[in-house]
């Protein structure tokens, strides 16, 4: 009902009216949550499904089986492609399976997708050494320099600055062979 009372319209609802909107509104949360418990439980049973993928990868690749772990992580990727987690698990797998170029795409990515990865002692390294394998000199000395630079010393790596040199030296020995190959 609508007054005008002054020069201003004002409305007053009556007692159904109320309920009416009251009744609307109710309705509305509640079938708001149910849509929400809904697209919850989806993406939940979409999380166990890829998490089972993903540990059933990590457990072939522990046992020694390297296709299996290579299928399974792939399966992970093609629902999750910017995991981190998934796209580090796929880099050591083909660095396993000697697939360096591969595995230097794969721990570049998981670079893009959390550039904090850079204070990991253990992911540089990792990561050093997957690009001297992949012949990526240029990046792994970058990478490896790094390392030496942050004098990382992890405990369970103890000869990680030792391992950096060499590493370090073998980038040095590859280029001076490429060198005089050019030559």
């Amino acid at each position: 009902m609508t007054k005008i009372e002054k020069g201003r319209v004002t409305m007053t609802f009556t007692e159904p009216i109320r309920k009416y909107i009251l009744s609307g509104l109710v309705a509305f949360v509640v079938i708001g949550l149910i849509v929400a418990n809904v697209m919850a439980s989806k993406q939940n049973d979409e999380f166990k499904i890829n998490e089972t993928l993903y540990s059933q990868a990590i457990q072939l690749q522990s046992t020694g089986d390297l296709a299996g772990s290579t299928d399974a992580i792939k399966k992970v990727l093609k629902k999750e492609p910017n995991s981190e987690m998934a796209n580090y698990a796929a880099g050591l797998i083909s660095a396993q399976n000697g697939d360096m170029k591969q595995a230097a795409i794969y721990m570049q990515k998981t670079l893009d997708i959390n550039p904090h990865k850079v204070e990991d002692p253990a992911f540089m390294i990792q990561l050093g050494e997957i690009f001297v394998g992949a012949e990526r000199f240029e990046d792994a000395k970058i990478v490896l320099l790094r390392c030496q630079e942050s004098a990382w010393a992890p405990e369970d790596i103890p000869d990680y600055q030792e391992h950096v040199a060499t590493l370090l030296a073998q980038i040095e020995n590859s280029q001076l062979k490429e060198g005089t190959k050019n030559e």
